[in-house]
């Protein structure tokens, strides 16, 4: 009877001991504890309390999840490693008029009044491409060979969406576009998510910036990442979507009409994309953790337009610095030159004019003479494209 008094008295000190051992290693924790991240204001580690919140938020990994740089750069280089391992980049792809186009169901025109006939089932949404969302009163159309885009990219990226949408939204195409949560899973990034008003940055992507790749619509939303964009053609499947941008032309639901399932943009872009994930991976000589997609997309870029030496008529203003206009970075961003002097080594006029001198010029010395959009085309394409495809034509003033 003693014996077990004594083994039960020793087991109840035991377990005093070991609370207040526990309560110490718990204080030595919160001493030494960096606190790499928090849930609300909560240690994710030592569990103490913080008292403000630093780091960088990543609401849509977890609600409340906040992760200091140290514990962001430590994760982004576990990820990196098996990225590389597993033969993988990164795709951050915008959602409208990049991947869809939705409308306010309130703004369609009585052109489109057909579509309420033509909405696919929400039952099986891989057999569809337009869509009615109570939820968020839109109607939405997804652009065609996104379903096959998706299934190829996945098998060379980690995916991700990141909309300036709401969450709400952004939830409900992703359900669109990946019903099975096979692509994207909780890597869906809303404008609730980012740091910055009116902008979108890699700060809340899990991924080292040299492995990332952007498909947008909207240059300006990455000011800071703009050598990781690929610059998509906008989709303007509705009205309102053409109105938004300040287009008077039809659009192509009410021309009844849609763009190419295997010569559109998605199926462009995924060429591009193979490109660049091939010379990435097979190509190059240094060392693959030195390796850099940026350079990789500006080495393919500059391939669109070599050789091309092109001279503006007519396109911007006198006064205005040549060098500085867009138009002008696009063709040396790929791969041609710009010159404001007409010369035998000149191989286009681009211009929106036919009658000006440098027009008639070129047509005299038999060069190209071209609309601006054959730049722009041939920047969204990739792919120089034929000069016919571009006529000027002459302006009713002359």
């Amino acid at each position: 009877m003693g014996m077990k008094r004594r083994k039960l008295v020793c087991s109840e000190e035991d377990i005093l001991c070991g609370v207040e051992e526990q309560s110490l290693e718990v204080l030595s924790k919160q001493q030494l504890c960096s606190h790499p991240g928090s849930f609300g204001n909560m240690c994710i580690i030592c569990g103490q309390r913080l008292d403000e919140e630093s780091g960088v938020t990543f609401g849509y990994i977890h609600k409340g999840l906040r992760l200091n740089n140290d514990e962001i750069n430590r994760l982004r280089n576990i990820d990196m490693k098996s990225l590389l391992q597993h033969k993988k980049l990164i795709l951050v792809l915008d959602l409208d008029h990049t991947l869809l186009n939705s409308t306010q169901l309130g703004h369609l025109t009585p052109e489109e009044e057909y579509l309420w006939s033509q909405i696919d089932s929400l039952e099986d949404v891989t057999k569809g491409s337009l869509f009615l969302l109570n939820s968020v009163h839109t109607m939405t159309k997804l652009r065609p060979f996104v379903h096959t885009f998706l299934k190829e990219a996945s098998q060379l990226f980690e995916m991700y969406i990141y909309t300036m949408g709401e969450r709400a939204y952004a939830s409900e195409m992703a359900k669109l576009l990946d019903p099975k949560r096979e692509y994207f899973n909780s890597k869906v990034i809303s404008r609730d998510d980012g740091t910055q008003k009116h902008q979108k940055g890699l700060d809340i992507v899990l991924g080292q910036e040299s492995a990332v790749l952007i498909l947008d619509d909207t240059e300006n939303a990455w000011t800071k990442h703009k050598e990781n964009l690929i610059l998509m053609e906008r989709y303007h499947f509705f009205a309102s979507s053409c109105h938004q941008f300040g287009f008077n032309c039809k659009s192509l639901s009410e021309l009844k009409s849609d763009e190419s399932e295997t010569d559109g943009a998605l199926a462009t872009i995924l060429k591009v994309l193979k490109q660049v994930h091939n010379i990435f991976f097979n190509e190059l000589s240094d060392d693959l953790v030195d390796r850099d997609v940026r350079q990789v997309l500006k080495t393919v870029r500059s391939k669109v337009l070599e050789g091309s030496k092109v001279v503006f008529s007519r396109v911007f203003p006198t006064i205005f610095q040549a060098e500085n206009h867009h138009l002008w970075k696009m063709v040396e961003q790929l791969g041609g030159t710009c010159s404001t002097e007409l010369d035998s080594s000149v191989t286009h006029v681009v211009s929106t004019d036919a009658g000006t001198e440098k027009s008639r010029w070129a047509l005299k010395e038999e060069k190209f003479l071209v609309h601006p959009r054959w730049i722009e085309a041939s920047n969204y394409f990739w792919k120089r494209q034929a000069e016919d495809n571009f006529p000027v034509e002459q302006s009713k003033k002359q």
